[in-house]
């Protein structure tokens, strides 16, 4: 039986059965050829939140530029009823699509287009699943990083989460909370290949293989003198745990080392970290940081910091890898042209009803640089200085005296990316710096307020005219 690991995660079949029937469809109709755009986008914030990071576009370009069927992927199709001459199609295939998209990193909201894809029909529909499978992932999880940020006060913040993540997300897990502003992780390869701090501390089963804590962490800082954290809480955090750890950090100083921090895992951690800071700062170990860890998220994280708990790191795990409470991001991939005509999915909720065209998004900001709201509108029109409610008509907003910015830019042209890899870090930089734009009534976790999000004239009369079209037709 074949392995995961023994598979190329460029493989073509890295999609669902439908995209695959429907392209063996379009190809026995001679339709694989005509050109079409897709939209991606998504309806809701997570979390309840106000604003989402766009995580994930770096790993995603380069899987579309090798996006390939090998032979064995073509001998599985084969088995599987496709016809030889779509098979013969398919081996030579390559996408060599262009997107546009937002550049990753960048503060998003409901509604508007992230990436668009053009292309021919297969190779754009091809790229849905992989699309949505890596977007909607990493940004669910690089949005939790940044809101566990907004709260963190400064302490540094490490992804702890490969051991409850759902199989190799943990990978992508890593890298997106790195996006959202962690400053480490615990998973070594994804460390190794995105270029990211790697930490780790110690176990309770590395406590309990020994008869006694006190050698237990004697014989871990011996061969860990460097970024030693010890953990204090297999047996009695006060009474055994922290006096053991102040032990060693007092042997450690007489080595010419310094014990770097002591990890809390379990227990009222408010209260744990406060009696522990007391008890090392008498034994003159004030520069010993205190490390917590175990369920955490934005919300314990707020509480702890308002109950006045001197905690100095945090280790995020299983809340963070999974995007708990969501679990998933309501990404969407919707055609918007086909053969150059605009098209439109209708819905008899007007909130599903998509936006037809080849679209541009405009940030304005004001005279500080603080966003104030983004513009849809059809690419061929001129900045709007106006937009509307797109489901609300009787509403809009003057953009006047704003300045704006077109926030979808080329990154993929004839299958081949425009520009050369950004680094997580990079990316990250760019996150915290455009998150710094948007007012905190956006950020708040109660009652946040919605940002504004519209359409141009143009682009809402072409919305209405094909809706009545189609509405006309279905009589």
């Amino acid at each position: 039986m074949q392995h995961i690991f023994s598979t190329d995660l460029t493989s073509g079949l890295y999609t669902d059965m439908y995209q695959l029937s429907m392209a063996h469809s379009h190809f026995n109709y001679n339709r694989q050829n005509e050109q079409v755009v897709f939209d991606y986008f998504f309806r809701k914030q997570p979390y309840d939140g106000g604003f989402t990071v766009f995580s994930g576009l770096g790993e995603l370009l380069p899987l579309l530029q090798e996006f390939k069927f090998s032979d064995r992927d073509i001998d599985w199709l084969h088995k599987n009823g496709f016809k030889t001459e779509f098979l013969e199609f398919l081996r030579g295939f390559r996408f060599n699509g262009t997107l546009h998209s937002m550049r990753e990193g960048e503060i998003v909201f409901p509604q508007e287009p992230l990436v668009r894809v053009q292309g021919n029909i297969v190779e754009a529909q091809l790229a849905e699943t992989v699309l949505l499978n890596y977007l909607n992932f990493q940004s669910l999880v690089a949005t939790k990083a940044a809101r566990i940020k907004l709260v963190a006060r400064g302490a540094a913040l490490s992804e702890f989460g490969l051991r409850r993540a759902q199989g190799l997300g943990g990978m992508f897990a890593s890298r997106a909370a790195f996006t959202g502003g962690f400053t480490s992780t615990s998973n070594v390869l994804a460390a190794s290949i995105y270029g990211l701090p790697a930490v780790g501390t110690m176990a309770h089963a590395y406590i309990q293989s020994y008869d006694d804590e006190l050698e237990a962490f004697r014989s871990f800082a011996k061969v860990n003198p460097e970024g030693c954290v010890l953990l204090v809480d297999t047996y009695d955090t006060l009474k055994i745990g922290v006096p053991n750890a102040i032990t060693v950090g007092k042997e450690m100083e007489q080595e010419g080392h310094k014990l770097m921090g002591i990890r809390l895992d379990s227990g009222d951690l408010a209260y744990l970290a406060k009696q522990a800071r007391q008890m090392l700062d008498e034994a003159g170990l004030n520069y010993v940081k205190i490390v917590a860890s175990n369920q955490l998220d934005e919300h314990i994280i707020k509480s702890l910091f308002e109950q006045g708990a001197p905690i100095d790191i945090f280790g995020v795990g299983t809340n963070l890898a999974t995007g708990k409470p969501d679990a998933a991001l309501d990404g969407v991939y919707k055609l918007s042209m086909a053969n150059d005509e605009p098209r439109l999915k209708l819905s008899e909720n007007i909130k599903k009803t998509t936006l037809p065209g080849l679209k541009q998004v405009y940030r304005y900001s004001d005279d500080k640089g603080n966003f104030i709201a983004d513009a849809v509108a059809l690419e061929s029109d001129a900045v709007p200085v106006a937009m509307h409610h797109p489901y609300e008509p009787d509403k809009s907003m003057s953009l006047e005296g704003y300045s704006s910015e077109a926030l979808l830019q080329l990154v993929m042209q004839n299958g081949e990316p425009t520009n050369a890899p950004t680094s997580v870090t990079d990316v990250a930089a760019y996150a915290t710096e455009r998150l710094s734009k948007l007012s905190a009534e956006h950020k708040r976790f109660e009652n946040p307020h919605i940002y504004k999000v519209g359409v141009s004239k143009q682009l809402l009369d072409l919305r209405n005219d094909l809706r009545s079209k189609y509405k006309k037709e279905s009589l």
